[in-house]
């Protein structure tokens, strides 16, 4: 332990996992910046935290722990208290003789190590992770907070008398600061705790003796806790304060955004306010600014259908739309291909209803209807800014689609999206808003539907066999089920015991081919137009979701739940 403290990078050299340059370009941050060596070569994204951690436990003669791997026991973790783990950012390991293994995220910390000792009366053998999974960590065994938590906070409310009225609410909520008023913490901690689960969306939904709080994770609602009716009139109030909508409105749907940063990361939140028979409902979207970095082979795509959606989204003009429901990831999909497509030589202009996230280089419009500001509006005068690609949040007129249309036919790549169940239906709901088939069959480039499902856990996902009346729905043979490798979550801490974690997209690409042309300019039905997709290889979402299936990324019953209307058609 006598090296210096940058020496670490030796082992990093001679492993070959960082180049000469790249480590002197981090020294070189690292001396500029104040920070240390090892979050300068992280913060390049030169390595992970994991790979930089293990070298450095390798030349401090130190054991490295990746903490998704592990579960610490209870009765470990309350070797050390609380308030200790949390000052200290440290974790107990396991115990031996009088022995704690420590965990803590850094090795030259000696300090800390020797109060420890004294706090806790036993020696110590330090232990490395990252800061992170530390962090993480303490969180899942400990609770959100160092003293206070989403459930401790209902407990205390539920437990005494506190009444609020809405004069005394509001004026305390407007002036309050995060520290203050109990009611602001409480706001604060769900939040945080829902951005900690991974949720989308956070619901809080007034009853007649409850106010109910859930969380949409990888698109199920999970049901967290209910608080005390007289809860809502402060809770509802903050969260306008936060949005800046208006208080003293309770008749009308309200919209608004509220900016947060939890643990280091910006979060927007998109807030929806809707008047109910018991009182306003409040749901909130969380838009994480990270998730729009997803490159386009996370999505989901199979290789063929990787293939074709880059070959698609690199046209020089045409329409390319995405359908699917609300929440079946569309934007995710085309945020992506934006990001692909975004380059200095290229001008990309959208317009959005509203703006989820801020995408940097990029011109970004939101529709604004009290002002008379519409899609098509906008589209007209988008057009007069000579973009090379145009995004249209979503197609739902004549104007919008046929401005759309005309300017594919004049040099620009358009993306889009429509809410119809498949991809042949597009072109029907196309010809149903008024447009002519003509128009169609010559500006539209290619069409994809898809839905997101559930993907196994990594850490727990083991074989299994799926019953017999879940093949059969599916329509898997026997020879099909004896080739596949199918697998499922057991459940475990990294999922939180469902056996699921993330979620991927089922696709069902139909490219416009000479004959499915044809088709659309004699105005065909949409299924006749899918059979002569289906015949020259177009792979539906149910398929799709077969063969991942099939593979073991997801499961049966997941596919089936997700695709049960495509079922019957897909078997046509």
């Amino acid at each position: 332990m006598a090296k210096g403290r940058g020496d670490f990078a030796d082992i990093l050299l001679k492993k070959k996992m960082i180049s000469p340059d790249q480590l002197a370009e981090a020294q070189s941050i690292a001396s500029a910046t104040g920070i240390k060596l090892q979050d300068a070569i992280i913060k390049q994204q030169y390595l992970s935290a994991n790979e930089v951690m293990s070298a450095l436990a390798e030349h401090f003669g130190m054991k490295f722990v990746d903490l998704k791997e592990v579960q610490i026991p209870k009765a470990v973790i309350e070797l050390v208290p609380e308030s200790v783990a949390r000052e200290n950012l440290v974790l107990p390991l396991q115990l031996e003789g009088n022995t704690i293994e420590l965990i803590t995220a850094d090795p030259t910390n000696y300090d800390t190590v020797q109060k420890l000792q004294f706090i806790l009366n036993k020696e110590i053998r330090p232990v490395l992770a990252t800061q992170e999974q530390i962090q993480e960590a303490i969180n899942a065994n400990y609770g959100q907070s160092e003293t206070e938590s989403v459930d401790s906070m209902l407990v205390e409310f539920t437990d005494t008398a506190i009444e609020f009225t809405q004069t005394e609410s509001s004026l305390q909520l407007a002036n309050a600061d995060d520290s203050d008023a109990p009611v602001v913490r409480l706001v604060n901690l769900i939040i945080s705790e829902a951005v900690n689960l991974r949720a989308s969306d956070i619901h809080i939904e007034p009853f007649t003796d409850r106010v109910r709080v859930r969380y949409r994770i990888d698109g199920v609602l999970i049901e967290r806790d209910s608080a005390p009716r007289r809860l809502l009139s402060p809770l509802l109030s903050r969260l306008k304060i936060m949005g800046q909508i208006d208080i003293s409105e309770k008749r009308r749907p309200q919209d608004g955004r509220i900016k947060m940063t939890v643990q280091g990361k910006h979060f927007d939140l998109r807030v929806s306010m809707l008047p109910t028979v018991h009182g306003q409902s409040a749901v909130m979207r969380i838009l994480d600014r990270g998730n729009i970095q997803v490159s386009i082979k996370d999505l989901g795509f199979a290789d063929d259908d990787y293939k074709s959606f880059q070959q698609i989204i690199k046209r020089p003009n045409g329409i390319f739309l995405v359908t699917g429901p609300t929440g079946s990831g569309k934007t995710t999909t085309l945020y992506s291909a934006l990001n692909e497509l975004n380059r200095p030589d290229r001008k990309i202009i959208t317009a959005e209803d509203p703006v989820e996230y801020y995408l940097p280089g990029i011109n970004q419009v939101e529709v604004k209807h009290g002002i008379g500001l519409d899609f098509a509006r906008i589209i007209r005068a988008m057009l007069r800014q000579a973009p090379n690609i145009i995004l249209v949040g979503e197609i739902r007129d004549k104007e919008t689609a046929e401005i759309a249309v005309q300017a594919s036919l004049t040099g620009h790549l358009v993306f889009s999206t429509l809410h119809t169940n498949d991809a042949p239906s597009a072109i029907t709901r196309l010809g149903d808003i008024g447009v002519q088939p003509f128009l169609i069959a010559s500006s539209v480039i290619a069409i994809m539907a898809q839905r997101l499902v559930r993907v196994n856990c990594l850490k727990c996902k083991e074989p299994y066999q799926p019953q017999a009346g879940e093949l059969k729905a599916a329509g898997i043979t026997h020879e099909q089920a004896s080739r596949a490798t199918f697998m499922k979550g057991r459940g475990c801490n990294h999922c939180r015991q469902n056996g699921y974690r993330g979620r991927h997209g089922l696709f069902e690409m139909m490219k416009m081919s000479s004959t499915i042309r044809e088709l659309t300019f004699a105005q065909a039905p949409a299924q006749e137009i899918r059979r002569k997709a289906r015949s020259t290889g177009m792979r539906s979402l149910l398929d799709d979701g077969l063969l991942k299936a099939l593979k073991g990324s997801t499961t049966l019953e997941e596919v089936l739940s997700t695709c049960h209307a495509e079922v019957l058609v897909a078997k046509e």
